[in-house]
C-alpha cells in the first residue's frame, strides 16, 4: 500500500456516459492536482472546450509521465469501443470501465499510484455486460485481499463518518442478518482504519441500535439487547472504545457529534440519511479492509445532467483529498489481512 504522498492519486473514468469526465475537468480547475485521469485525452479536451474550461489536458502514456508540477489535467489515454454518448450509456463501453477498476486497484497495490478514487458506474449497464457484482467496493473485494470484516462502505464528511453494518439488502432482513460476530468484524475493522488511515490512536465509536430507542429493554425489540449489546461488550474487552447501543435518532445531532469518532449503524438509511443531510455534495465513499486505498464520490452517474454543465465536483474533489489524507497517515499493519 502506498504512503509516499508524492505518488499521484488515480482517477477512474466511470461511465463515460454521466458526469465523472465533467467533474474531473472542473475539480482540476478548482486546483485539486493530485491526480491523473483514465480516459480518453481527445475526449477530455472536446469536453473541456465544450464546457467553456480554459485548461489544457495532456496524454500520458503510465503512471511515471505524471508530474504534479506540469499545467495540465494529465490522461492516461485509451480508446472507447464506440463513441460515448453524454446521458446515453452503451454496454459496449463497459469492459474499459472494469478494466480501469482492475487496473487501478493493481497499481495502488503495488505502490504505483497512492490510491484509487472511482468515478461512479452504471451497475445496469455493466450487469449487461456480465458485471457480476452490486457494487464497486464487493467487486474490489473480490480481487484483493480482504482484512476480516470487510470490505466494508465508510461514509465520511467533514462533520461525521459512518459505517452500516448490513448495506444493500431489504430493510426487511436487517434483523435477520445481523448476529454479534458480525458487528464485532466490523468494529474491529473500524477501530482498525481509523488508527491505521485516519491519525486516530484511540478510536471512540458510537453504535446504534437496530430498534426505535435502542429496543426500549426489549419492549420494542430484542436485537438490541440479544445481539448489538454483546457486540459491544466484546469490542469494548479487546480495547475498542464503543459504546451504545444508541438510539439512531438522538445520536446526529451537533453536540452528540462531538464525543465519536465514527457511528457503527445497523442498516443502509440509518446512517446514510443523516450524513447526507448534513453534507450531500462533500460526501465520500471508502472501501475499509483492502489492502490498498479506495475512495469514491457519494453519488451517481448523473446520466440526466451530463454535458450541461451544471454538476458539481466536490465529492469527487473530496474523494481526492480523502485519498490522498488517508495515504500520508497510512501506518503499516497487516495484522487480519486474509485472502
Amino acid at each position: 500500500m502506498a504512503s509516499i504522498t508524492r505518488t499521484p492519486i488515480l482517477v477512474t473514468p466511470g461511465d463515460p456516459a454521466g458526469i465523472g469526465a465533467e467533474i474531473a475537468l472542473r475539480a482540476y480547475m478548482a486546483g485539486c492536482h493530485d491526480f491523473f485521469l483514465i480516459e480518453n485525452a481527445t475526449r477530455m479536451t472536446a469536453l473541456a472546450h465544450d464546457l467553456n474550461l480554459n485548461m489544457q489536458v495532456q496524454k500520458i502514456s503510465r503512471p511515471a509521465d505524471f508530474h504534479q508540477e506540469n499545467k495540465a489535467l494529465q490522461v492516461l489515454d485509451i480508446d472507447w469501443p464506440t463513441t460515448p454518448v453524454l446521458g446515453a450509456p452503451d454496454v459496449a463501453n463497459a469492459r474499459p470501465v472494469i478494466d480501469a477498476i482492475e487496473t487501478g486497484a493493481k497499481w495502488a497495490q503495488d505502490g504505483t499510484v497512492a490510491a484509487v478514487v472511482t468515478n461512479p458506474i452504471a451497475k445496469a449497464t455493466l450487469y449487461d455486460a456480465g458485471f457480476a457484482y452490486p457494487g464497486h467496493t464487493e467487486f474490489l473485494g473480490s480481487i484483493a485481499p480482504v482484512r476480516a470484516g470487510g470490505p466494508a462502505m465508510m461514509l465520511a464528511c467533514d462533520m461525521l463518518r459512518v459505517v452500516p453494518v448490513t448495506v444493500h439488502i431489504p430493510l426487511s432482513a436487517v434483523a435477520s442478518s445481523l448476529t454479534p460476530e458480525l458487528i464485532i468484524d466490523k468494529g474491529r475493522l473500524v477501530a482498525n482504519a481509523l488508527r491505521t488511515h485516519f491519525a486516530i490512536p484511540s478510536p471512540r465509536l458510537a453504535v446504534c441500535g437496530l430498534n426505535p430507542h435502542a429496543g426500549e429493554q426489549g419492549r420494542m425489540g430484542t436485537e438490541d439487547e440479544a445481539i448489538i449489546a454483546p457486540a459491544i461488550s466484546q469490542l469494548r474487552a479487546d480495547g475498542i472504545d464503543a459504546l451504545g447501543p444508541y438510539p439512531a435518532d438522538t445520536l446526529f445531532h451537533e453536540d452528540a457529534r462531538k464525543t465519536y469518532d465514527l457511528v457503527l449503524g445497523m442498516y443502509h438509511d440509518q446512517v446514510l440519511i443523516p450524513l447526507k443531510t448534513l453534507d450531500f455534495f462533500g460526501g465520500v465513499n471508502i472501501t475499509l479492509g483492502l489492502d490498498f486505498i479506495r475512495t469514491s464520490p457519494d453519488h451517481g452517474t448523473g446520466f440526466d445532467i451530463a454535458g450541461k454543465g451544471v454538476a458539481r465536483p466536490d465529492s469527487l474533489i473530496a474523494a481526492i483529498r480523502a485519498a490522498k489524507s488517508m495515504a500520508r497517515n497510512y501506518t503499516p499493519d497487516d495484522s487480519g489481512i486474509k485472502q
